[in-house]
């Protein structure tokens, strides 16, 4: 049985999408102020995707009492669902919270 694991690795970056400069602190996967992503990992924090494209966040939900995500990449087309942290744009959530979603 396939189990996914996760390698906590600490990377300061720079948005690809809007140009802010990000403090990593080991789960920080996206920009806190546009959330957008990129799509660098196959298992979370593995860096082993070959892709590289940036993830648009295309909607946000509430699952299991958590405020979460949805990233899909630009380049591939690979969605995948992120929670959301206390330092993330509020106002940025909100926005792409209104966007009717269906996973695929």
């Amino acid at each position: 049985m396939y189990t996914m694991s996760f390698t906590r690795v600490i990377e300061n970056f720079i948005c690809g999408h809007c140009g802010a400069s990000v403090i990593g602190n080991g789960y920080t996967n996206h920009c806190p102020k546009c959330l957008w992503s990129k799509d660098v990992d196959i298992d979370p924090g593995d860096r082993k995707s070959s892709c590289g494209g940036l993830m648009e966040p295309i909607a946000g939900m509430i699952e299991d009492g958590k405020e979460v995500i949805v990233h899909r990449c630009v380049k591939c087309g690979k969605e995948k669902k992120n929670k959301v942290w206390p330092d993330d744009s509020f106002d940025a959530f909100v926005l792409i919270s209104k966007r009717p979603y269906k996973m695929k």
